[in-house]
């Protein structure tokens, strides 16, 4: 407060006219003026003391009370940007300030306008090591942000921040962050073979109508819209772990070790517009566009990158686009179906262990080199004759049988042997007859429709 001394007396004066004339100067200089500056350029003219006359004054320089000082940091700031209001969205910061910066804030703004100056307050806790000690030089368990930068990037250390529960304390060690550097791997790799293979895929031309869609598809778009709709209601609850868990289980379950697998054969050896490939590009197309919007907030430079690889008309930026809207998830969410599709899921991990078992028996060599015979009953039975022509895709083995069970109790067995016939020297299945035609010599019936109709051929 620019306040003065009368130096014959020692009366404290404080007018408005001083107000407003240091309010003058600090709008030029700073308000470290008050230190630096002539005191003449303060006072206004004709200033006398009103106890004894005197014209002759020195600055006062008792500090003004810190919290005071933050506390009005709204009236500094918001009023004089366009693109800010008044109150603030949201106040940031430590758990320690409810009683300190928070609280001034709310006095000053109360006493100045009756008003909070801002909507949301949003605390978080401190930074400690894995064994719960504040981090200091002198223990030696500081871990400087550079350095982590340095060893694993930016992004690593965003991921970090946001799988952290910031309303608790903090913990943060090597262990932890090497586990941050899994999950950052994961999502980065998953994105980027969604990203592959859309080389070709032109979404004004290419996008394959949702009535059409393979049916694993629309169930691998059913869990995304279910990941999305979680994702985006915890960015209003500011549940930044929540986004992490639901994207780590996307990619790391549903796409990486379901999706991405049972899809490779369609879109590796079908033909280049064949309705099933473009079905499967369809909706890694739509995956990879939502990933790229709801994770940019968390990963910006990595969700640019994305971005920017993608096929068809968007956004200069990622950051300048808006989440998937909640119309377009609910069409994609699907109950019944990611129901469906959870049982036929749970029939391939017993037949996968029946797989690998014989792998390590020297039975097979690789799953398409397998004949799958299921023995099943009840709704089991009744699930897979549904789904008999999708199941070698989803075992990816060559030829499987089902049979009936005996008994009246529900039930899978599952046998595994070699199966029979010739490889396909394009797409490995092991098929009853492959083409003695020159220029298609080793190829399946499959393969050489699909080379016939524009496949590339081995």
């Amino acid at each position: 407060i620019p306040a003065v001394d009368c130096v014959k007396c020692g009366e404290a004066l404080l007018t408005s006219a001083l107000v407003e004339r240091a309010a003058a100067v600090f709008d030029e200089y700073g308000a470290d003026a008050w230190y630096e500056r002539p005191i003449e350029e303060f006072l206004p003219d004709g200033l006398a003391c009103p106890s004894c006359g005197g014209r002759e004054f020195d600055r006062e320089r008792d500090i003004l009370d810190v919290w005071f000082d933050s506390g009005s940091s709204h009236e500094a700031v918001l009023p004089f940007f366009a693109d800010l209001t008044w109150p603030a969205d949201m106040y940031l910061e430590g758990s320690d300030q409810h009683r300190g910066w928070f609280q001034s804030s709310l006095l000053v703004g109360l006493g100045t306008r009756g008003a909070p100056p801002f909507r949301e307050v949003l605390t978080h806790g401190f930074l400690i090591d894995v064994d719960g000690r504040k981090m200091s030089k002198s223990l030696g368990n500081t871990i400087l942000p550079q350095e982590v930068i340095k060893e694993s990037g930016a992004e690593t250390l965003r991921l970090w921040v946001a799988m952290s529960d910031f309303r608790e304390e903090l913990r943060v060690g090597r262990e932890i962050l090497a586990r941050v550097v899994e999950s950052y791997r994961k999502i980065r790799n998953t994105s980027r073979y969604l990203l592959a293979n859309l080389y070709d895929f032109d979404p004004a031309r290419h996008t394959v109508p949702a009535a059409e869609l393979e049916e694993v598809d629309r169930y691998a778009l059913a869990r995304y819209a279910e990941f999305a709709q979680g994702a985006i209601a915890a960015y209003d609850a500011y549940d930044f772990p929540a986004i992490v868990q639901r994207v780590n289980a996307l990619t790391t379950v549903d796409l990486s070790a379901f999706y991405a697998d049972v899809s490779k054969d369609r879109l590796y050896t079908f033909a280049p517009d064949a309705r099933e490939r473009r079905s499967a590009q369809t909706a890694m197309y739509v995956i990879a566009d939502g990933l790229a919007r709801l994770l940019a907030p968390v990963l910006p430079v990595t969700c640019e990158e994305l971005w920017r690889h993608l096929p068809g008309k968007r956004e200069d930026s990622v950051h300048l686009a808006e989440f998937p809207e909640k119309q377009q998830l609910d069409a994609l969410a699907d109950a019944d179906l990611v129901r469906t599709w959870t049982k036929l899921i749970a029939v391939r991990d017993e037949v996968n262990r029946a797989l690998e078992a014989a792998r390590q028996t020297k039975a097979i060599g690789t799953s398409l080199g397998a004949r799958v015979t299921l023995r099943a009953r009840g709704e089991t039975l009744a699930l897979l004759e549904r789904y008999r022509a999708e199941l070698p895709m989803l075992f990816i083995a060559s030829q499987v049988d089902l049979d009936a069970g005996t008994g009246d109790a529900e039930g899978l067995e599952v046998s595994v042997a070699r199966a029979d016939g010739q490889k396909c020297a394009r797409c490995w299945r092991i098929v009853l007859e492959v083409s003695a035609a020159a220029g298609t010599e080793g190829l399946c019936e499959r393969c050489v429709d699909a080379i016939q109709h524009g496949g590339m051929a081995a």
